[in-house]
């Protein structure tokens, strides 16, 4: 019984170590950064965030909505092959969209240090977005487009901001 069970686990072990793997025979846009995983009663959104300030004890924020395109579906909308980065951006419109945003969501943001990214407060990101960089990390750029997870149990609440790289 307890050999069966190790069998398990470490096949399991395997097979997650070889499906993150660079040497896997995964297409180059899997190493695109994309959305963390969503949950039922979640949504994951790319764009941009044209504003982010503070009201009462959360934030209200304005977030022009694009859609992130990768493979045939970009090779498509660009009308190109290769698809430069392996990525198409569709800002068709610039509509913006209010959330709330609770200061305790999770946010990250690129930066220049090995990590590549820090995890910052709400506030700080408020600040970041209106040009300023209160405690002068090493941005690896201004603005750019965000993944925002958005709770549908509380609509138009922000769960997390995670910031996309761009080449």
């Amino acid at each position: 019984m307890k050999l069966s069970l190790l069998v398990v686990i470490a096949a399991a072990l395997i097979t997650t170590l070889a499906a993150s793997s660079p040497l896997s025979a995964a297409p180059a846009a899997s190493t695109v950064v994309l959305p963390r995983a969503t949950h039922a009663g979640q949504t994951t959104q790319y764009g941009h965030i044209k504003s982010l300030r503070r009201k009462g004890k959360q934030f209200e924020m304005r977030f022009d909505p694009a859609w992130w395109l990768t493979g045939v579906t970009a090779e498509r909308a660009c009308g190109c092959k290769p698809v430069p980065n392996d990525y198409f951006i569709v800002d068709e419109g610039h509509r913006l969209l209010t959330y709330v945003v609770p200061a305790r969501a999770h946010v990250t943001v690129l930066v220049r240090t090995r990590k590549g990214v820090a995890g910052v407060t709400v506030a700080e990101l408020a600040q970041m977005v209106a040009g300023k960089n209160p405690k002068h990390r090493p941005l690896l750029e201004r603005g750019g487009g965000f993944w925002i997870l958005i709770d549908n149990k509380y609509p138009g609440q922000v769960l997390a901001l995670d910031q996309q790289f761009q080449p």
